[in-house]
Formats: structure tokens, C-alpha cells, sequence
């Protein structure tokens, strides 16, 4: 059972073109391959086929080593390739001549947004190895999905005889690729930063959705990340074709100049899509600052309502205020000859106790004590900060 699963770890899906019978197809199981080849090294490529797609899953080649040591001796790709740091790069360009072949390996990665908040992330890494002497090519396709491995045959399937002749003659064909799924990458950034602008100010506090509008200008920085990256590779893919050239001498035996013509296209293209991008950046970055600049007017509006209602309000307190200072002398004076102190007789007149000494023995006093303790309480708590809560729960490190 452990054998039986082992040899499934890596399935290679074939596809072999020639100009009489088109594409044949066949799906290889590595180890399987491997096994039942042991000794006489047969590769799974077919020498008279002018082209040869391989389509493979990395993920599973790096788990298995025996498969890894097979693909790195059969197709001389280089070890580093398969490092983890590779795996996690956003894009690269590889080139490197033998005297036999010339491998070159290209990485793209491409975001594209779906409906709702779902996206996907489209992976085309490909190692192309070229015959100098049969000029026959193998494309070796890592993680393509379906649908784009199914347009890559279709776009292969009327190769130019003359482009064969080139070894970067599928990069055309691939960058054409990268740019159809770039546009798709941008416009759908285009169109969410469109539904954004349109949408009408409710009457009232509005109340934006800043977790949507960043999760959009998120996604723009990373389609805008993916096209900076795009540009960079092709521009290196375009001086190492232009050093190719001079070294082979290949300008009109291989076809190369319509080549190069062609990665120059794809080249103008994308640093084009770039700046759309770029656009869709600034406009988004526009509308989350109108969002929060409409709440923060309406907010201020509303403020200017309390402050000139609070303003009423002081205007009526100090009506109040007065009314009650014009009142508290007379109040005052009624309130003291209202004591028992003080007696009034209409054939004596007025009489005042002797004990009226009283009176003022506890006022005084309690006016006093009131006014050093109001003091005293008011400098406690001006002088003693007040206590902030811990913003981390403790833990204990027992």
C-alpha cells in the first residue's frame, strides 16, 4: 500500500505536438515511469516531438526527492529552483546556456479579484529547455490551473516554424497570457473603485464601510505589486535575449528579432496596465479620505448644534444666575431677623438677645472649615493623577 501511494505522489500530464498528428496527451506517473525505465534512463519527452508541455504540480515534486533528483538530473534545472525561498518569491527570470541546450525559467503571479470578497491567485511558473541542434523545446508547467493550461495548447497549437527556431520563442506566448489575466486583474479593480464613486451620500450621518473600502485598496496595492513585478522580468528577459543575440549571431537565422519585437509589446502593455493601476490606487486612496472627510463634517456640524445649544443653555443660566444674586441680600436679611434672636414690640420696640453671640460663634466657623476643606480637596485632586487600566492582561511568568 506505502509503494502504491509512493509512486502516485507525482503525475506528469504530457502533451506532445507535431505538425502531422497535432496534440497527443498522456498522464505519466513519475515514479512509475522511473521504475519501470530503471537502467536505460528513457525520458518521458519523445525526441521527434518539436514541442513537449509538462504539466506538474511543484508542491508535490519538492515532497518527494527521488522525484526532485529525477527533473533536476533529466532537465538540468538548477538546485536553487527548488528552495523555499523560490517557492515564496512574487517573480523572477532564469537564464542559463550549455552547449547543448539553454534553460530559461520565468515566474509570474497574477491577483485577481471574483465576485463578492473572494480571490484568486494565478501562478504560471514554467522551465523551457531548448535543443540548439534539433531546436526542439520542452515546457515544463508547474501549478497551472486547468483553464489556463488549456489555453496555453490551444495558443501553441499553430506554432510559426520560423519563432521555433528561437529558444525564447514561447515567452511571447506566455507574456500574452500574463497580460490577458493582468487586464482582468485591473478592470475588476477598476470596476469595485467605480461602484465606490457612484454611490449616492445618504441624507443624514453617513456611515461608510472602511473595512471593505481598504480591503479594495488592498487588493489594488497587490495587483499594482504583481505588475511591478511583471515589468522588472521582462525587462530582464529582454537584455538577456538581446545579450543572446549578439553571442549566437541569431538575428535572422532564429527569428529573433520578431521576438524581440514581441516581448517589447508585452513589455510597453503591462508598464502600461501599471499605470491604470496606479490610478486605481489614487482613486480609491481618494474616496476612503472623502468618506471619512463627509463623517468628520457631519460630526463638526453637529458639534456646532451643541455648542450653540450649550450656549442657550449659559445664556439662561446666567438669567438665573442674576435673578437669584438680587434676590439673596433680601433673602438673607429676612432670614436673620426671622431668629428668636430678635423680638419687636410695638410699645418697646425692638429687642435683641444677649445670646445673639451664638449665632455667630457656629456661622463663622462652619463658613470657614467649608471653605478650608473645598481648598484642600481641590488641590488632592488637581496633584493625584488618575489610575489607567492596564491595556495587558497580567500573566504570570511562574
Amino acid at each position: 500500500m506505502a509503494k502504491a501511494s509512493l509512486r502516485c505522489c507525482t503525475v506528469l500530464d504530457i502533451s506532445d505536438w507535431d505538425t502531422t498528428r497535432g496534440w497527443q496527451h498522456k498522464k505519466v506517473g513519475l515514479h512509475e515511469s522511473l521504475e519501470l525505465n530503471a537502467g536505460n534512463k528513457q525520458s518521458p519527452v519523445r525526441s521527434d516531438a518539436p514541442i513537449c508541455v509538462i504539466f506538474a504540480s511543484a508542491n508535490a515534486v519538492r515532497k518527494c526527492e527521488c522525484c526532485r533528483t529525477h527533473l533536476i538530473d533529466e532537465f538540468h534545472m538548477p538546485k536553487p529552483w527548488w528552495t523555499d525561498s523560490t517557492r515564496k518569491s512574487n517573480g523572477y527570470f532564469g537564464c542559463h546556456v550549455t552547449s547543448s541546450h539553454i534553460n530559461t525559467w520565468a515566474f509570474f503571479e497574477i491577483k485577481q479579484l471574483e465576485e463578492g470578497d473572494k480571490y484568486r491567485w494565478y501562478k504560471l511558473n514554467v522551465f523551457i529547455r531548448w535543443n540548439k541542434s534539433t531546436h526542439q523545446t520542452t515546457v515544463l508547467a508547474f501549478d497551472t490551473l486547468p483553464l489556463v493550461a488549456s489555453r496555453f495548447l490551444d495558443r501553441l497549437a499553430t506554432p510559426d516554424d520560423d519563432n521555433l527556431d528561437c529558444p525564447f520563442w514561447f515567452f511571447p506566448h506566455l507574456l500574452g497570457e500574463v497580460a490577458r489575466i493582468q487586464e482582468r486583474a485591473v478592470w475588476a479593480i477598476r470596476d469595485r473603485v467605480r461602484a465606490v464613486e457612484k454611490q449616492v451620500t445618504p441624507k443624514g450621518r453617513p456611515d461608510p464601510d472602511y473595512r471593505i473600502l481598504h480591503d479594495i485598496a488592498r487588493h489594488a496595492i497587490h495587483v499594482s505589486e504583481t505588475l511591478d513585478v511583471a515589468t522588472s522580468t521582462i525587462k530582464r528577459m529582454l537584455a538577456r535575449h538581446e545579450d543572446l543575440m549578439e553571442k549566437l549571431n541569431s538575428q535572422d537565422e532564429f527569428g529573433s528579432q520578431e521576438i524581440h519585437s514581441q516581448l517589447q509589446f508585452y513589455e510597453s502593455f503591462i508598464s502600461n496596465l501599471r499605470c491604470r493601476s496606479a490610478s486605481n490606487e489614487k482613486r480609491m486612496l481618494n474616496e476612503i479620505q472623502l468618506a471619512f472627510n463627509t463623517v468628520a463634517q457631519h460630526d463638526a456640524s453637529t458639534s456646532v448644534k451643541i455648542g450653540l445649544a450649550t450656549q442657550s443653555d449659559s445664556v439662561t443660566m446666567k438669567s438665573i444666575a442674576f435673578v437669584t444674586l438680587t434676590f439673596l441680600p433680601p433673602t438673607f436679611v429676612s432670614a436673620i431677623f426671622s431668629m428668636s434672636f430678635f423680638d419687636y414690640d410695638a410699645e418697646t420696640g425692638w429687642a435683641i438677645s444677649d445670646k445673639f453671640w451664638l449665632y455667630w460663634a457656629f456661622a463663622v466657623p462652619t463658613t470657614v472649615l467649608t471653605a478650608v476643606a473645598w481648598h484642600f480637596l481641590r488641590q488632592y485632586n488637581v496633584s493625584t493623577p488618575p489610575k489607567e487600566k492596564p491595556k495587558w492582561p497580567m500573566v504570570s511568568l511562574v
